[in-house]
This record gives C-alpha cells, sequence and structure tokens, in this order.
C-alpha cells in the first residue's frame, strides 16, 4: 500500500465506488475495488492533478458501477435491459425536434421523456448528459426564434429548409453521439 491509497481523492473515489456496487457479491466488490487501486498505484500519480485525470479516466463511480453490476446480472435481469433503454432514450430525443416541428404537444412529451431517461441512466458520464440535452433542446430553442423572427417576416423558404435540416440533423447527431458513448 502506498500514499496513494491514503490520498482523500482517491479514498472519496473508491468508497464512492464501494457505495455504488453495494449490491455485488464482496468478493466481487473487493475485487472491483483492488483492481481500481492498482490501477491507480501504477499510474504513479501522486499530485491532485494527475490523480484528477486518472480518476476521470477511470470514469464516474456511478458509470463504473453500473459496469461491473451489468456484468454481475444474470440473464433476464434488469441490467441486461440497458441497451434498449439507451436506444429509447437516444430516439426519444433524436426524433423530438422533428416531432416538435409537426406536433408541438407531442414532440415536448418525446423531448420530455427523453431527457428523464438520459438524466436517470447510470450508462452516461455527465458530459453526454450535457451534449444530449444541448443537442435536443436546440431545436426547440431554434423553432422558438424562428417564429419570432417569422412574425417579423424576415422568414422566407431558404430559412424553413434550414430549420428543417437543423431538426433532423442535430438531434439524430446527438441521439447517436450517446449511442457511441454507452458502448464504451
Amino acid at each position: 500500500m502506498n500514499t496513494t491509497d491514503r490520498h482523500p481523492l482517491v479514498t472519496a473515489y473508491l468508497d464512492a465506488v464501494a457505495r455504488e456496487t453495494a449490491e455485488l457479491p464482496a468478493e466481487r466488490r473487493a475485487e472491483l475495488l483492488a483492481d481500481l487501486r492498482e490501477h491507480i498505484e501504477v499510474s504513479g500519480a501522486e499530485d491532485d492533478t494527475r490523480l484528477r485525470a486518472v480518476l476521470a479516466g477511470l470514469g464516474e463511480p456511478r458509470t463504473v458501477a453500473a459496469s461491473a453490476l451489468a456484468e454481475e446480472a444474470p440473464a433476464g435481469t434488469a441490467a441486461t435491459t440497458a441497451p434498449g433503454r439507451t436506444k429509447l432514450t437516444a430516439v426519444l430525443l433524436a426524433v423530438s425536434g422533428v416531432l416538435i416541428l409537426f406536433s408541438s404537444v407531442v414532440g415536448t412529451i418525446a423531448l420530455i421523456a427523453g431527457l428523464a431517461l438520459l438524466w436517470a441512466a447510470p450508462q452516461w458520464e455527465t458530459r453526454h448528459k450535457l451534449l444530449g440535452t444541448v443537442t435536443a433542446v436546440a431545436v426547440p430553442v431554434l423553432v422558438l426564434a424562428g417564429g419570432l423572427l417569422g412574425a417579423s417576416s424576415r422568414l422566407g423558404p431558404t430559412e424553413l429548409l434550414l430549420i428543417l435540416a437543423f431538426a433532423l440533423v442535430v438531434p439524430a447527431v446527438g441521439g447517436t453521439l450517446l449511442v457511441r458513448a454507452a458502448r464504451r
């Protein structure tokens, strides 16, 4: 055991992983924590900046725990349905932009449901959740701005086509990035 094990950042990180993996069998949790401790030790990081970088590279404790729990879960349990939920979240966010253009109520419901699923999901880090939120909310903001511009007669057919293209592409890109990030 070296001094890195006793560093407050490492202790807090490992404690968080231990709390998040309380459902794992004790042996598996101990193995996971030992692996994480070894990875941190091998990195040679001793100062706060390098330790933060190493811990960030390992992933958020909730994400590490979700991966460990998913590996441990028997077939047919909730952990094996995560890919379906991941795809549902990405699809809801990806189509919400187009739906808002055609039916503001349906689009808003899809957007809210997608955002709720996104922020409740453990498989994405905060930066991915922020990216998904920004790409999904960009369309309603653009539609609102377009409506305000359209009310002042500055919106022509070219601008309408650009809004439609934006509504199709930006949320789809956000959804695709979320699916890719969940696979990592």
